[in-house]
């Protein structure tokens, strides 16, 4: 529809053909994507704002706190509970997208299993994760390890460590915004 759209609206004085064609295709795409969204974009905004917070807290030894969460970004205590309940529920119903577009979803739009192109992404892939999930700190690796390696619930990573449910929560909130930040760019 985009390319039919952009036919239509094109003038030759303006420019190249081709370069106008991308540019709305890539719109309509975004758009399309946009559309599909369950987070509004101001939620999103938000969320990224308190994920940066949180991992200043934590890089500084403070305690992650809504107040202090609160205190780093415009918000108020209320909406950052918001946001870290939606954050939690995100990381719940989408684990893995929620870092990234997956792997496996990557991987399965390209074409064939003996792909060389496949294969060289998937290395380039893993030797990043690899590389962020070693800057996190013990306790996060562990957390980590716990949540997606055994499949342990935040209750029992609780109970594992000897803290509370909230507490895990937090830890893996922080060490999965960790790896999000150091693999951007990659997908």
């Amino acid at each position: 529809m985009a390319l039919l759209s952009s036919l239509e609206r094109y003038d030759p004085k303006r420019g190249a053909l081709s370069s106008f064609v991308m540019k709305r295709i890539k719109g309509a795409m975004l758009d399309y994507l946009r559309r599909l969204d369950w987070l509004p974009r101001n939620l999103r905004k938000h969320m990224k704002e308190v994920e940066n917070a949180m991992i200043e807290l934590e890089s500084e030894g403070k305690e992650i706190t809504d107040e202090a969460i609160a205190d780093l970004t415009d918000l108020d205590v209320e909406s950052v509970r918001m946001i870290r309940n939606e954050m939690v529920r995100k990381q719940l119903l989408m684990p893995d997208s929620y870092l990234l577009d997956t792997e496996e979803t990557i991987l399965s739009t390209m074409e064939s299993e003996e792909d060389p192109a496949k294969e060289a992404y998937k290395e380039m892939l893993m030797k990043h994760l690899k590389v962020a999930i070693n800057k996190l700190g013990d306790r996060e690796r562990l957390v980590l390890s716990l949540r997606f390696e055994h499949e342990l619930s935040l209750k029992e990573i609780g109970a594992v460590l000897g803290v509370s449910e909230s507490r895990v929560s937090q830890i893996l909130s922080v060490a999965l915004a960790k790896l999000k930040r150091e693999l951007e760019g990659l997908v």
